[in-house]
């Protein structure tokens, strides 16, 4: 299922469950002019078809103690299979590693991290060039978030 099989009344639930995750099938029905059952079949329709991939709170990452966010922008000599699989099990191994991409430009990989505080840090630095073999890692420290979402504009 792509973008262009879905219908209005599918990006009607998208926005509203992108908006609000914990809307009942009731209250989604209700604001897409549907009773429950087809309501929650589209739902399933969309999470079988990997449209809608889970249903997540957001935290303030702050109030619960994790203070700094780094991105972390690394690059490597070797383009190996043993070193692209090294490098996937050191991400898994990692839970302060929210997001990795795969970038064109200077660098290989661009890593978001959370953590408490520098020293939190500074250890998951050390860990993390002793698992990989990096031949450079630069890291930016965020200063402001300005806008963080990830509701895509359907």
């Amino acid at each position: 299922m792509k973008k262009e099989q879905l219908d209005e009344v599918d990006l009607k639930i998208i926005n509203l469950l992108q908006e609000d995750a914990s809307l009942s099938i009731m209250e989604l029905a209700k604001h897409v002019n549907l009773s429950q059952t087809p309501c929650w079949r589209r739902i399933q329709k969309m999470e079988k078809n990997g449209i809608l991939l889970g249903r997540h709170v957001r935290v303030n990452a702050q109030a619960v103690g994790f203070g700094l966010t780094v991105l972390v922008h690394v690059k490597t000599d070797s383009h190996t299979g043993d070193w692209l699989d090294n490098f996937r099990m050191m991400i898994k191994k990692h839970p302060e590693i929210l997001s990795v991409y795969r970038v064109a430009g200077g660098f290989d990989y661009t890593l978001r991290v959370v953590v408490r505080d520098i020293a939190a840090y500074d250890s998951f630095y050390r860990n993390v060039i002793a698992e990989c073999n990096f031949s450079d890692v630069m890291s930016n420290f965020v200063m402001e978030e300005i806008k963080h979402t990830d509701t895509l504009p359907l």
